[in-house]
């Protein structure tokens, strides 16, 4: 590449821009389909978590539940047993003392079961967000699932295109200067349209549509040194249209008109 001529690294260059247009149209035909299946699929990754993360706290109100239920019966099997020994009680500190334990008891089971009320409220609240949440994950499924389809048609078409396409641009990289390859691509990632390099139509770059002053014209076709626009950045690679420059200086004089006097 050292020996490489002007003319030579502007015809690669003009080769790089090429296929990467070519690139760049097969992307368009996927058109926003990629980041719609993105967006999508991390939807229903939040969607999934957050089932997920009800599904534990409805397992765990129901554990709840469970624990209060066995605190009930633990409290009703000490109240009967309380009961029997108030029969055989030999005074009325050991009746009162007796009689304590049993409403504490009782107050116990009731505490269990005003909890077991407000757990089952939790659940019919959770179950109506998880119901709601399987809802949502079952449309944004059947979304995704069409745009999938839709994507890996277009795919279907351009994919063995980009991949030979791909290929060639490797091949391609290989052929410019490093330096002159890294200015190529930071130019192309702030162009809007991707066109780094580009050829000067009527007088104008393509691209931006500038004026290409005459003296920079001559400097293209002479294809002795890298011309840039100074105004967009872009390697200005050729002329393909002859430019009509008006300059009084380079008019001919008009000839003078000989008059015929009558004699």
């Amino acid at each position: 590449m050292e020996n490489q001529t002007v003319a030579q690294k502007l015809e690669a260059l003009v080769k790089l821009q090429s296929i990467d247009t070519n690139i760049d149209e097969l992307k368009k035909l996927r058109g926003d389909l990629p980041d719609e299946v993105q967006d999508l699929e991390d939807e229903m990754e939040g969607y999934k978590t957050r089932l997920s993360r009800f599904e534990a706290e409805q397992k765990e109100v129901e554990d709840a539940i469970k624990k209060n239920k066995e605190g009930i019966k633990e409290a009703e099997k000490l109240v009967k047993k309380y009961n029997e020994q108030q029969k055989n009680v030999k005074n009325n500190r050991e009746f009162d003392a007796i009689s304590k334990e049993i409403e504490l008891q009782e107050l116990e089971v009731q505490i269990c079961e005003k909890r077991i009320k407000e757990a089952k409220d939790k659940i019919e609240a959770k179950k109506a967000e998880i119901g709601e949440i399987e809802k949502l994950i079952k449309e944004r499924s059947e979304d995704l699932q069409t745009k999938k389809d839709e994507l890996n048609d277009i795919l279907g078409e351009s994919q063995e295109e980009e991949k030979r396409l791909l290929i060639e641009r490797e091949k391609a990289t290989k052929k410019i200067d490093e330096k002159l390859l890294k200015y190529y691509e930071r130019l192309r990632s702030s162009l809007s349209n991707g066109l780094a390099v580009v050829n000067v139509v009527r007088g104008a770059a393509e691209g931006c549509n500038i004026i290409i002053p005459p003296q920079k014209i001559a400097e293209i076709r002479e294809k002795k040194k890298i011309v840039i626009d100074e105004h967009s950045g872009r390697i200005l690679a050729d002329v393909t249209a002859e430019v009509i420059i008006e300059d009084d200086s380079k008019l001919k004089k008009a000839a003078p008109v000989k008059r015929t006097v009558k004699k």
